[in-house]
């Protein structure tokens, strides 16, 4: 690796969680933490009922939702349909951010951009499900003419999107684990889900009605790349309680590789919808970036 060269450049990051666990703190932290070892750093809010992150990190409104800007969702007359009924790609899924309109995107002082899917609280009665999100965060691409970014996606909570076949164009899944044996068990199906991914497992097709829709729904589990899931405890408020949810997770092969303890200032600025400034999580997210960046340098071949 070049003297200089970060690891982790130009690589899709998604965080999962289920409700409640903090995946959109751990994302905020990772960003602000890879934005000061010189990353050029890009979040996809593609959680379609969440609010909240863009205030956290320091806007007054969120820009507007990419769902728009691809033509709008297919319960509504749109172009973006559900990745379960239409495998197909994204049509134009590779943005420049010298292309895109401002409306689109916003760009904090740190140089973090951030950007949304799409909420569906804004598009009204009858929107139907957000499986379009879904095909949004599968899809999007990121080019840059300089510092190829890091694009982390803070998906909706729990299991669904990942059954769409939204993480088969990650690089890295993260799986963020609060005190709570449900978010144990997400932790477990995902490391099985992205096992049966990485073994060529294909997914099921019995739904769909034509041959090429088949082709589509095989081949984005064909061409994934997806190097593993690693887990994060985050608001571990005690030694014992982490060291219940490391014995619970071992038990299933699981090693965390990053400890995120309890906070009351995070949880205040999630409250008042304000930055999350300075606070010991930024220490421990240290940890988590370090051993993914290490994880990402052992997969080069050697020479």
């Amino acid at each position: 690796m070049a003297n200089g060269e970060k690891p982790l450049r130009g690589k899709r990051i998604g965080i999962f969680g289920k409700g409640g666990s903090g995946k959109s703190t751990i994302t905020i932290l990772l960003s602000k933490e890879l934005s000061k070892r010189g990353y050029n750093v890009c979040i996809l809010d593609a959680d379609s009922t969440n609010v909240g992150l863009s205030q956290v990190l320091g806007y007054d409104l969120p820009p507007e939702p990419l769902i728009d800007y691809f033509g709008g969702m297919v319960f509504s007359g749109g172009l973006v349909t559900c990745p379960v009924d239409d495998p197909t790609p994204l049509a134009d899924a590779a943005i420049n951010f010298e292309e895109l309109p401002h409306q689109y995107y916003q760009q904090d002082d740190e140089g973090i951009t951030l950007l949304t899917a799409g909420k569906l609280t804004n598009l009204g009665p009858g929107a139907g499900c957000d499986g379009p999100i879904a095909k949004i965060a599968r899809d999007l691409k990121i080019n840059s003419k300089g510092n190829q970014p890091v694009l982390l996606i803070d998906f909706k909570a729990g299991f669904e999107d990942s059954a769409r076949g939204a993480i088969t164009s990650l690089d890295w899944v993260i799986v963020v684990v609060d005190p709570t044996i449900a978010a144990v068990d997400l932790a477990i199906n995902m490391k099985k889900m992205v096992k049966d991914i990485q073994a060529d497992v294909m997914p099921a097709t019995e739904h769909l009605d034509t041959p090429e829709l088949v082709f589509w729904a095989n081949q984005v589990f064909i061409e994934s790349t997806i190097s593993g899931v690693v887990t994060v405890l985050n608001k571990i408020p005690t030694e014992e309680i982490e060291i219940f949810l490391r014995e619970k997770l071992n038990q299933a092969g699981i090693d965390p590789i990053g400890v995120i303890h309890e906070d009351h200032k995070i949880s205040s600025a999630w409250l008042q919808g304000l930055p999350i400034e300075e606070t010991p999580a930024k220490e421990d997210i240290r940890t988590v970036v370090d051993k993914i960046e290490q994880m990402e340098k052992d997969l080069l071949p050697t020479k």
